[in-house]
């Protein structure tokens, strides 16, 4: 395609910079996810190692580690500032595939000091993009929820524990369709945001084993083209090594190629716990609204003011960046889905925006998490005296009522009560139901939960 200048101090070389200047959409803002660079960086050393051995007279010991010590460097961090690539590219991250095969060449031959690797040739051995890219979104994938989401969750999910434990002789008025209900131990409310959160890990775990099965060695539309035989089982085994846990090669490379099933599985186990960190974070807010003209049953830290007019006014800020990251996470997943769904033939050209959204949720989720456990979840109090005053105004109390005098008589005291502002004792005296001995046995908030 003739020549192309590139900066002299750039690592990257002529299919990396044609790519940066045909893609100027999202510059700066969209760039490919260093989580999958540094995962290709891993697909690129296991797949070396592979070849070594099973291609020896191509992948000569010098060469190879060469590749490694490179793609060590990238997995490292060292060259961040060489992958400038963004997102809306190539559907199927082809572009993305040469910057990491260029960059990794380019070190690799300052370390050898002289022109020992070709980025297609050597670095690209026995590989295409169309398996590579599709194998480092999933090591990412995998390895983004491992080591960053899922350690988030089961730190929070330990605070709710702690606090379930402190909170469990604290009893507060149970609320349904926002009204009032039932009493409630307030350690069992929180038992349920624990339980929510425990189910999303177990249901995101359940989707690593199938986002662990790989592309690689399908080559170009699955046939494994160029590839030698068992490349693709051991450059798994390699893959597993270098992360720590197992990998495996996809049984039907057709399917890896074309598909994105895995990966809106997964997205959607991630969702599901962004649903119930919006259900968590919209009960905490609302149980520490006021401070004096809202419900206000619980305190949660101040962390800072909260409006540029109202001097003293403190707002649940925790609580808001939660549920916007929860929106954001509901919004990927729709993006993810509608990208799954337009594999054409033998492959997907939606994978950089795949990848970029999971990638996102992912990191979003865990960031979100850790931060709102820190500075806000850790400080709930519960305000135990104004949870006992809602108690004793409840109307819902009359619900005990009901197995000694009927539904209907107790439905008469608890409107008398409130259309005449007396407590449900004194609507029932008044009715004559039962006698001050008789409501002192049934109206037990203890005896309720």
């Amino acid at each position: 395609m003739g020549e192309v200048l590139i900066r002299k101090d750039s690592l990257w070389g002529a299919q990396t910079e044609r790519s940066r200047n045909n893609f100027p959409i999202g510059v700066g803002l969209e760039t490919m996810p260093l989580e999958i660079i540094r995962a290709f960086a891993l697909v690129k050393k296991a797949a070396a190692l592979t070849n070594r051995s099973l291609l020896p007279d191509r992948m000569t010991e010098e060469k190879c580690k060469a590749i490694c010590r490179a793609a060590d460097e990238i997995s490292q961090g060292r060259h961040d500032g060489q992958f400038p690539l963004v997102v809306w590219q190539t559907g199927s991250g082809t572009q993305t595939n040469m910057n990491v095969n260029e960059v990794i060449a380019n070190v690799g031959n300052g370390i050898a000091g002289k022109k020992l690797l070709h980025p297609n040739d050597d670095v690209n051995m026995s590989q295409s993009s169309n398996d590579t890219y599709p194998t480092a979104m999933r090591v990412a994938a995998v390895l983004t929820v491992e080591k960053r989401l899922l350690p988030a969750a089961e730190a929070l999910i330990a605070t709710f524990k702690r606090l379930e434990k402190e909170n469990e002789n604290a009893i507060k008025v149970g609320r349904t369709h926002l009204q009032d209900a039932t009493p409630i131990r307030f350690s069992q409310e929180i038992s349920g945001w624990c339980a929510s959160l425990e189910q999303d890990v177990r249901m995101i775990n359940a989707s690593l084993a199938p986002l662990s099965e790989l592309a690689l060695g399908g080559t170009a539309v699955g046939t494994g083209l160029n590839a030698p035989k068992g490349f693709d089982e051991m450059a798994a085994e390699k893959l597993s090594e270098l992360t720590g846990r197992r990998f495996i090669t996809a049984p039907n490379k057709f399917h890896a190629l074309s598909s994105l099933d895995e990966l809106v599985f997964a997205h959607g186990a991630m969702k599901s716990l962004a649903v119930d960190l919006m259900k968590i974070a919209n009960d905490v807010r609302w149980m520490a609204s006021g401070p004096r003209c809202g419900l206000g049953e619980i305190t949660i830290p101040a962390n800072e003011p909260g409006s540029s007019i109202m001097p003293g006014k403190v707002n649940p800020t925790q609580c808001e960046q939660m549920t916007m990251v929860a929106v954001q996470v509901m919004g990927n997943d729709a993006s993810v889905g509608f990208a799954a769904s337009q594999g054409n033939f033998e492959l997907n050209v939606f994978l950089p925006v795949t990848a970029y959204n999971f990638i996102q949720s992912a990191r979003l989720l865990a960031d979100s998490m850790a931060s709102f456990n820190e500075r806000c979840a850790c400080g709930i109090v519960a305000d135990r005296e104004r949870m006992a005053n809602y108690l004793e105004l409840s109307l819902m109390l009359v619900t005990a009522l009901s197995p000694r005098i009927g539904y209907e008589n107790a439905a008469r005291v608890a409107k008398l009560a409130h259309a005449e502002g007396l407590t449900l004792r004194e609507a029932c005296e008044k009715l004559g139901f039962l006698s001050e001995a008789e409501l002192d046995e049934l109206l037990k908030p203890e005896r309720m939960v």
